[in-house]
């Protein structure tokens, strides 16, 4: 288990996160806030990059600090992710794979495998620096399943990946789960959607809410409404506009609101809809 007991964390005086306490179990964990929420910081405490000085992080009831073992089974995925450029892809494996201390022996059939479930096989032997920006976020992502850890926390894993490659990570995410701690910082709700068994969304430097990806969903029961975009004028209550969308050649308008007088407009066609995880979060972001 790895527990958060009251940790804070700030530069000089401006507070980034704030007295956030919360405890993973083996699972896949998202979390969910806006640019600027503390998300990061929260990662880089969990990985020691920050050292803590108010709140202490546990893993079996042991302070990392003082835990060996943690550091030993933890991987971490930073949100910008430098390489060598003149190793080859094999090479800057190799490296990283030493520094984790893997047995010399196991390290080029390690790396082999890593790399494959990252579909990068037919690149070992190129240079780093030929690599696209999204291959070397895939190469990121390998680098974290070196020595099988126990603990991996990615941060923003899928910036610059396409949806295909998107789609691939979050099948490795499922395919590596068992009996381990993942946690995704994101702020793309579909990079998580029907993947984390827990969501944790961070506003004003805390957890705020945390919960199942169908307890998102409730925070927009009700809320969730679609109309035609050019009857939009006409509504007078105060709404959140979600998106935009076409179809059979008409465009339409998904809106946020909690007024449930909004089924009361019969001269406008407006349809209440189910809710989306994304409809959850802005709903809880917001405070619709």
């Amino acid at each position: 288990m790895l527990e958060i007991k009251e940790l804070s964390y700030g530069f000089g005086k401006k507070k980034v996160i704030d007295h956030i306490s919360y405890h993973f179990n083996p699972g896949i964990y998202g979390l969910l806030g806006p640019n600027g929420s503390g998300k990061t910081t929260l990662m880089r405490c969990l990985t020691g990059i920050y050292p803590t000085k108010t709140g202490v992080i546990l893993y079996d009831n042991i302070p990392i600090t003082k835990n060996k073992l943690f550091f030993e089974q933890m991987s971490y995925l930073p949100q910008k992710f430098g390489l060598f450029k003149d190793l080859t892809v094999k090479e800057m494996m190799l490296m990283m794979a030493s520094l984790r201390g893997i047995d010399i022996k196991s390290e080029t059939t390690m790396v082999e495998k890593c790399v494959a479930i990252v579909n990068l096989s037919d690149k070992l032997n190129d240079k780093v620096r030929s690599l696209s920006g999204g291959m070397i976020r895939r190469l990121g992502i390998a680098q974290t399943l070196l020595n099988n850890p126990k603990i991996i926390i990615f941060d923003e894993p899928t910036v610059g990946l396409d949806i295909e490659e998107r789609l691939r990570f979050k099948n490795i995410v499922s395919e590596i789960s068992k009996d381990k701690i993942i946690i995704i910082s994101t702020h793309i709700v579909e990079d998580i959607e029907a993947l984390c068994d827990e969501i944790l969304i961070m506003k004003n430097n805390r957890i705020s809410f945390s919960g199942s990806c169908e307890a998102i969903r409730e925070q927009a029961r009700n809320k969730a409404y679609t109309l035609p975009k050019n009857q939009l004028p006409n509504i007078d209550e105060k709404y959140y506009l979600q998106k935009h969308f076409e179809e059979e050649e008409q465009k339409f308008v998904r809106i946020l609101t909690n007024n449930k007088g909004l089924t009361n407009y019969t001269e406008i066609n407006i349809k209440p809809v189910e809710p989306t995880i994304e409809d959850g979060y802005i709903c809880l972001l917001k405070d619709i």
